[in-house]
């Protein structure tokens, strides 16, 4: 068996369904020989954050695999993983490599050397018996321990060498861990004690499957949950106690529990600073639940900690509370809701002339707004993009349903919504799937739209164009004004359209949900829809 052939049985054993590429690489027709569905996009980036989307939303049940060219298919993938690794990811990427006998001479690319800071495993394959050690390896890394990707480089010159026969490999194992019982014991005893307890759940809440044990953890302390972007959708933000998600941009409800917490519990987060985060107050008790040891002291420092698996540690920690509590709640939950239902009201109040407003050019708040209260919530997954569509969305977007809001934030490339909402599709067909972005982003990966329309993955995207870079206008007034530097333009309808999808362009307020539903009969249809709203250069944001 030849080392290609005996790579793409390794990703049938491994259950891997589609392989998302770019040629030449040599696993793409040996993928498909064996029945793998092979999606090739226009720009390696669209085919990892596809990956990427597919691992999210099976809770890294399913193994996102990308395989792109030596040289420059290698090279222009890097941000794409840099992507999947900021934000715990867990893909595998097989890159062509050079020859073996050129592989370290300048100036060739060396996947091997360059991707060892993006990825939590890398390695070069030399020889073609150690094919099936090295893919296992991969495979074990990327399902197990903290989500990110896992990197095997296969020189051009070893794919049709011979692998010893018979292919001997068993699927890599994925294990869960859980923490001391002495260390749930006293964390359990934290929580109880508390008089303000706040919940902060992160990405791994997710990953772990563990939405059922957090609800019941909340509920029995009575205690409101806030997210991170990655964690949004963990817990149902119609919840009584939720507070939503926080980001740069959050509701007034999640700075006003954090500020007058006297106990922070994060669970399944790793406490990133980052300016794409909420901050965390100082001078607070923060008790600190996560898959990696690294994440614990590394920002916040912490007065007790737990390693484990989220719904392992959840779990143990409802058992523990709910026998210190007699195993009821305390009749808390009446009066926090109370409370976090008046915040609410009065955040929204201020925001809502921007969410119903009536201007054209059209208020980004309005159009999304509008969006929430057009689509089925709990049927649909939605991802926002970079910048001002992010801050715009999350605040007021309420997921109701696990794994319904994919969040991200740790580094910001512009475009990634696109190929999330894709990669979403693929995972649950039976969900609208919808990226939201603004015409920077488009400007980044929007020639895969086509890639849409091609591979047949009907999204809705839905488009903010001002014709500009906002956010920055006020960071860049001398150059804008000298030079037009923060302005673009497009139109993209059309451009939709170009590519044999369904393109509309929106510039009244009546027909901003007339609009939505069109683009929604044509997602039903199999067509993915564009639907371009013109709004004004919005810069305000929900911040405090």
């Amino acid at each position: 068996m030849k080392v290609v052939d005996a790579i793409a049985h390794i990703l049938k054993a491994e259950g891997v369904e589609y392989l998302f590429a770019y040629p030449v690489n040599h696993i793409i027709e040996a993928a498909a020989k064996l029945d793998i569905r092979t999606i090739i996009v226009r720009q390696e980036r669209i085919g990892l954050h596809m990956a990427d989307a597919l691992a999210r939303l099976t809770s890294g049940q399913k193994i996102g695999v990308f395989c792109m060219q030596s040289g420059p298919g290698a090279e222009n993938a890097f941000g794409g993983v840099a992507q999947a690794y900021g934000e715990s990811a867990p893909i595998v990427v097989l890159p062509g490599g050079y020859a073996r006998a050129q592989s370290t001479v300048q100036p060739n690319f060396s996947s091997y050397l360059n991707f060892q800071h993006v990825t939590k495993s890398c390695e070069q394959v030399v020889l073609p018996q150690a094919v099936p050690a090295a893919m296992r390896r991969a495979f074990t890394a990327v399902r197990n321990g903290r989500p990110r990707p896992a990197l095997v480089e296969i020189p051009g010159d070893l794919m049709n060498e011979d692998v010893p026969e018979p292919l001997d490999y068993r699927p890599a194992p994925a294990v869960r861990y859980g923490p001391d019982p002495a260390d749930v014991r006293k964390a359990a005893q934290m929580l109880v004690a508390a008089e303000r307890p706040v919940i902060y759940a992160g990405q791994g809440v997710h990953y772990a499957q563990a939405w059922d044990a957090l609800r019941a953890l909340a509920e029995l302390l009575e205690a409101p949950v806030t997210t991170s972007l990655g964690g949004k959708s963990a817990f149902p933000e119609n919840h009584p106690l939720a507070l939503g998600s926080g980001g740069r941009a959050y509701p007034e409800t999640v700075q006003h529990f954090l500020h007058s917490a006297d106990l922070i519990f994060g669970i399944g987060c790793s406490f990133t600073i980052s300016s794409f985060a909420v901050k965390m107050p100082a001078n607070k008790r923060y008790l600190h639940a996560t898959l990696d040891p690294a994440d614990i002291n590394k920002d916040v420092p912490v007065e007790h900690a737990l390693v484990g698996d989220a719904r392992l540690t959840l779990e143990a920690l409802v058992e523990e509370v709910r026998g210190l509590l007699g195993g009821n709640p305390r009749g808390r939950r009446e009066a926090v809701a109370q409370e976090i239902q008046s915040i609410r009201e009065r955040w929204l109040a201020k925001w809502m002339p921007k969410l119903t407003s009536t201007e054209t050019p059209l208020s980004p708040y309005r159009v999304l707004w509008d969006l929430l209260h057009t689509v089925d919530v709990a049927n649909t997954i939605i991802t926002h993009d970079a910048g001002s569509p992010r801050d715009q969305l999350s605040p007021f977007w309420r997921a109701e349903t696990p794994l319904s809001y994919i969040g991200w934030g740790k580094t910001t490339q512009l475009g990634y919504g696109l190929g999330l909402a894709m990669g979403a599709k693929l995972a649950q067909p039976d969900k609208l799937c919808i990226n939201v972005w603004g015409d920077a982003a488009i400007g980044f990966t929007g020639m895969d739209f086509e890639t849409a329309v091609r591979e047949r993955i009907p999204i809705l995207s839905i488009l903010l164009n001002n014709f500009s870079m906002a956010i920055e206008i006020p960071i860049m007034q001398v150059s804008t004004e000298k030079y037009r530097a923060t302005d673009i333009s497009g139109h993209y309808a059309d451009m939709a359209k170009a590519f044999g999808g369904y393109g509309e362009r929106v510039t009244t307020p009546d027909q901003i949900i007339p609009a939505i539903r069109r683009g929604i009969q044509k997602t039903q249809e199999g067509t993915p829809a564009l639907l371009e709203f013109i709004t004004a250069k919005e810069t305000s944001v929900s911040v405090f």
